[in-house]
């Protein structure tokens, strides 16, 4: 598979972190520090709270705004859900869905994740779609399984000409905000597989053009291995995308 054929992305999920006023802070400091880095695109996924004055704040800049969640329906009696229309209100360009703590926490299961990422990517917005298997899954040899059938039914009726606005991240569970991380032999494997069932659904061009991130730990440390790996197309930060220092370094090493 030929890496120069995507985009490498690196995204932080802030998930239930920083203020407005602490979100505008960030990424004021934050933009200075990347303002050169071009050769791959940056993401700030922030608490909805966060949008409008975070938002503001990255006009001119090369970070785009993300949304940690989006419902499938436009709008409704949907008592704390965000729309994409809302989202679109605030340049929002990417999406988070079927994050494992919106999973284990939240009841998403794989058919919702679906329904939401044909809202999203049908609106025009982007969305990473997180995938990946419980410790106990891993131990029972099952990893290959699950992020087959994840990735089978989040794009479940997903047209090929979409694809181009879908990101796949590889977020094994028992590696988020555990400090553990699967080896960067491990990621490239995993993301493997995950390339390998984008070419049976579509093909190998679609395939080859699909970024597909990892997540579970990357940060400033590990990051240069894990991105050196043919099928790690970057990274979706948790812990590390709070610190600008660490978040700015994996930046840095995905140039």
């Amino acid at each position: 598979m030929n890496k120069a054929k995507r985009k490498t992305v690196i995204a932080g999920n802030w998930k239930m972190n920083m203020t407005p006023g602490e979100g505008v802070s960030f990424v004021n400091k934050l933009k200075e520090i990347v303002k050169n880095q071009n050769n791959c695109g940056i993401v700030v996924c922030v608490p909805d709270i966060d949008m409008q004055s975070v938002s503001e704040a990255l006009k001119d800049s090369n970070i785009k705004l993300g949304a940690q969640n989006a419902h499938w329906e436009l709008s409704g009696a949907f008592t704390g859900e965000t729309s994409v229309n809302m989202l679109k209100a605030f340049n929002t360009e990417y999406v988070i869905i079927g994050h494992s703590e919106r999973r284990q926490f939240f009841g998403e299961i794989n058919l919702s994740v679906n329904k939401r990422l044909k809202t999203i990517i049908g609106s025009g917005l982007k969305a990473i779609v997180c995938v990946g298997e419980l410790l106990d899954e891993r131990e029972l040899g099952i990893t290959t399984e699950i992020v087959s059938l994840q990735t089978k039914i989040a794009l479940k009726d997903v047209a090929p000409e979409q694809m181009k606005n879908v990101i796949i991240a590889y977020e094994p569970v028992w590696a988020i905000g555990t400090g553990k991380t699967a080896t960067a032999e491990e990621a490239n494997r995993v993301n493997g597989i995950i390339r390998g069932v984008i070419e049976d659904l579509y093909n190998k061009d679609i395939a080859e053009a699909t970024t597909i991130q990892y997540g579970g730990s990357m940060n400033a440390a590990n990051a240069k291995e894990l991105l050196s790996k043919e099928n790690v197309d970057g990274g979706l930060i948790g812990g590390a995308s709070l610190k600008h220092e660490d978040f700015a370094a994996i930046i840095a090493a995905a140039q």
